[in-house]
C-alpha cells in the first residue's frame, strides 16, 4: 500500500514571534502544496516527523514552542542555500 504524502508550508518574516503554518494537507492537498512550491522556487525540506507534527497545527497558527528548535534548523537551512544560489 502506498504511503499518502502530507505536506506543510511555513512562513516567517522578521518581527513575527514564531514561523506560522500557511498550509497543511494530506494526499491531493499535499500535492497541491508541493507543487505550488516548486513553481515558485521555493525550497523542499523532507521530514516525516516534521510534517506529521506541522500537520497537527491550525494554519494561520504560529508553530508551537516544541518545534522551535527543528524549525529554526530548517530556517537555517533554506537561508544557507538561498546565499550560495544567489552567489551563482
Amino acid at each position: 500500500m502506498k504511503k499518502m504524502r502530507k505536506a506543510a508550508a511555513l512562513k516567517y518574516d522578521n518581527g513575527y514571534e514564531a514561523p506560522v503554518v500557511t498550509a497543511a494537507g494530506m494526499g491531493h492537498v499535499a500535492d497541491k502544496i508541493i507543487d505550488a512550491a516548486e513553481e515558485n522556487n521555493i525550497p523542499i525540506i523532507e521530514d516525516e516527523q516534521l510534517v506529521e507534527m506541522m500537520n497537527k497545527v491550525d494554519v494561520g497558527e504560529s508553530i508551537p514552542f516544541e518545534l522551535y528548535d527543528v524549525v529554526a534548523k530548517v530556517i537555517a537551512y533554506v537561508m544557507d542555500v538561498d546565499q550560495i544560489v544567489n552567489r551563482r
